[in-house]
């Protein structure tokens, strides 16, 4: 399979369509069916005892999954989030990034499913781990 959307292409999409997130996010590579997400931490994504929130975490692996699918179909804006299962595993380092790594399970016409693991950078042991399903707008 072939990517339709390019990192560049893949940011720029995220700053049109989502500029009130699209500085949080930096798309650090893209291939087919994989993608990987920064998380550009700032204060408002910690929790009391200066660990990123869960929250947070959520949306890189939300965020990274959609991007991955649309890397792959190409900019369809309505695809949306239908199924989310996240597993914390240790406490993220405190004032580093978060790296996500998606690796698309299945791309089908109607129904996507992404597997993640979000690592603090340079942190060899996943933070967190995510599985996501989407659903795909019908081609007009």
């Amino acid at each position: 399979m072939d990517l339709k959307m390019s990192l560049d292409g893949l940011q720029a999409f995220l700053a049109q369509d989502f500029p009130e997130v699209a500085e949080e996010f930096t798309v650090e590579a893209v291939a087919p069916m994989q993608l990987t997400l920064r998380l550009n931490v700032q204060d408002r994504h910690l929790r009391p005892g200066g660990t990123v929130s869960g929250p947070s975490m959520f949306g890189l692996a939300d965020v990274a999954v959609y991007l991955a699918i649309l890397a792959m179909i190409g900019p369809k804006a309505l695809t949306v989030t239908t199924n989310c299962s996240i597993d914390f595993m240790r406490k993220p380092a405190a004032g580093v990034d978060l790296i996500c790594e998606v690796r698309l399970l299945k791309l089908g016409r109607a129904l996507a499913v992404g597997d993640t693991l979000i690592y603090s950078e340079g942190v060899p042991a996943p933070v967190a781990r995510a599985t996501l399903t989407y659903s795909i707008p019908p081609k007009a």
